[in-house]
């Protein structure tokens, strides 16, 4: 493999055929020997399933590489920086086939706005507990559902409550990840009104649907 300079590199990549394919070749080379350093602890490189990652994640690389010669600044190595854009890469595809097959959750929320939503989890909370965290969840379930699109409250709920990715989450409610970003920040935004209003601190309630 030919040890290029920065410069070299990008000359390669911006040039056509004989120049650019075996820069291409070795690019691709470079990306699939690091990720299974990169990915260590978090997929077996000896699986199946690492073989294909790896094949996905090189391509897609070398396609944002070449779409961001420019942005290179060349405060690094070359392959350093495009190392970097792999494993952001190959990071992101994980958490995506993670949530790829967990479907969007029911609407848990009754529609009756009184009714309690269902218990969060605590390890022997005492009754004086229980009852005040029932009593803010029924007061937080009647706002949702008074202040709340319905569209508003399965973004909630998929992102801030299931933990699920953005872009994973936008995908599946046929939107783009900006427009599920503006949907959640005004759920939040209202939210927050609303419980000031009410004499709540918002500041403690919406932790629960942190934006992620």
């Amino acid at each position: 493999m030919n040890q290029r300079t920065n410069e070299q590199w990008l000359a390669d990549l911006r040039a056509e055929g004989d120049l650019r394919d075996p820069a291409l070749a070795d690019l691709r080379d470079l990306i699939l020997r690091g990720l299974p350093y990169a990915l260590a602890g978090k997929l077996d490189p000896s699986s199946p399933e690492f073989e294909a990652l790896a094949e996905e994640v090189a391509q897609e690389t070398l396609l944002r590489v070449l779409d961001h010669l420019d942005s290179f600044e060349g405060r690094s190595a070359f392959v350093t920086w495009v190392h970097k854009i792999a494993v952001r890469q190959a990071l992101g595809e994980l958490r995506r086939r993670r949530w790829r097959n967990v479907p969007l959750p029911e609407m848990e929320m009754s529609d009756n706005p009184d009714a309690a939503p269902r218990e969060m989890a605590d390890d022997q909370p005492s009754p004086e507990m229980m009852a005040e965290r029932n009593d803010l969840m029924t007061r937080i379930n009647r706002i949702i559902m008074e202040e709340l699109t319905e569209k508003q409250r399965l973004a909630l709920m998929t992102v801030g409550m299931q933990g699920m990715p953005l872009e994973e989450a936008a995908e599946k409610m046929g939107m783009n990840r900006n427009a599920l970003y503006k949907l959640m920040h005004d759920a939040r935004l209202r939210l927050k009104h609303r419980m000031e209003a009410e004499g709540m601190a918002p500041h403690e309630v919406l932790a629960s649907f942190a934006e992620m």
